[in-house]
């Protein structure tokens, strides 16, 4: 096993054949060599950690056994490619367990609903005075009545009950006394 650069292979690496009927292990220069291999066709993996090295299928003939015939499969369903012996393998990838974590932006600020809650109550805030500014002394007028009114919750709740049954109409002509007695009876 080889790394495209050349550099040592300081990685300590299982290598099967045929699922784990014979294991071994590379040394530091990144060769392997597996013994007392029977004639036949056989498949090498090679399980790392940190690299993805395709799978190899060796034929070995009983009348060729010095000579195997490789091919290297790069990753499941990929097409065949042959390979000389002695094997030189390379990984064709590296396994990537964390994902690198993003840095800060703004545009993801922005995705944060407490963040935008917060700009639209900011927003409202500058706004509400210059519209303000634009309103009529008599609808500046009755503003500050529902803002009074708006202290006393129950005179609220009593407001806004006779405005949605529309007993505040009817009851607009009658005094106080003859509105509690319409209410008792």
């Amino acid at each position: 096993m080889q790394f495209p650069d050349k550099s040592p292979f300081n990685i300590t690496t299982r290598i099967t054949l045929n699922n784990a009927e014979y294991t071994t292990y590379n040394r530091v220069d990144g060769s392997f060599v597996i013994y007392d291999v029977p004639s036949g066709i056989h498949q090498l993996d090679i399980h790392s950690s940190e690299y993805h090295f395709g799978q190899v299928k060796i034929q070995l003939l009983p009348e060729s056994m010095d000579v195997p015939k490789c091919l290297e499969y790069a990753y499941p369903g990929a097409a065949k490619a042959p390979i000389k012996y002695p094997l030189v393998l390379s990984p064709h990838a590296t396994f990537e367990y964390f994902e690198e974590r993003k840095g800060l932006s703004i545009f993801s600020l922005l995705k944060n609903p407490m963040v935008l809650m917060m700009l639209v109550s900011v927003g409202m805030m500058t706004i509400m005075p210059k519209m303000m500014e634009g309103l009529d002394p008599e609808e500046k007028e009755q503003m500050r009545k529902q803002m009074k009114a708006q202290q006393n919750p129950t005179q609220m709740l009593s407001q806004m009950w006779g405005e949605m049954t529309g007993e505040e109409e009817k009851d607009k002509g009658k005094t106080r006394r003859e509105r509690r007695r319409n209410k008792r009876d």
